[in-house]
C-alpha cells in the first residue's frame, strides 16, 4: 500500500520558515514525481509545487521564490520548504505522488496523504 505521510506543519508568525516532510512507503520513492497542494478554509485546494524523480521543480505563482521542494531518495521523503511565510500562507497542505510526470491536478495524482496543518500568525 503506497501512503505518503506528512509532518512538519504548525503555527508560525509570518515572515518566519517552516519545513515539512513527506515520506512516502509501500514503493520505488525514485521513480514517482512528488506534489505538494494546500486547500484553505472556504476555498478550493491549490496546487503549491512539484518535483520529478529526476528533480525538477515546478512552483505555483504564489509561492515561488519563496517555498522550495526537495528529495531525499535515500530517505523516501520530500521536503517542501517554506520561507517568508504569509497569512494567506495558512491551510492544510497535502502531499501527493503519481508514477508519472509533473501535475497541477490533484485528481492526476494516485496517492494522497491526510495533510498537515499550517498556521501563519499577522
Amino acid at each position: 500500500q503506497v501512503q505518503p505521510v506528512e509532518s512538519g506543519g504548525g503555527l508560525v508568525q509570518a515572515g518566519g520558515s517552516l519545513r515539512l516532510s513527506c515520506a512516502l512507503s509501500g514503493r520505488t520513492f525514485t521513480t514517482y514525481t512528488m506534489g505538494w497542494f494546500r486547500q484553505a478554509p472556504g476555498k478550493e485546494r491549490e496546487f503549491v509545487g512539484a518535483i520529478t524523480w529526476s528533480g525538477s521543480n515546478t512552483y505555483s505563482d504564489s509561492v515561488k521564490g519563496r517555498f522550495t521542494i526537495s528529495r531525499e531518495n535515500a530517505k523516501n521523503t520530500v521536503y517542501l520548504q517554506m520561507n517568508s511565510l504569509k497569512p494567506e500562507d495558512t491551510a492544510i497542505y497535502y502531499c501527493a505522488a503519481r508514477p508519472r510526470g509533473s501535475s497541477w491536478d490533484w485528481g492526476r495524482y494516485d496517492y494522497r496523504g491526510q495533510g498537515t496543518q499550517v498556521t501563519v500568525s499577522s
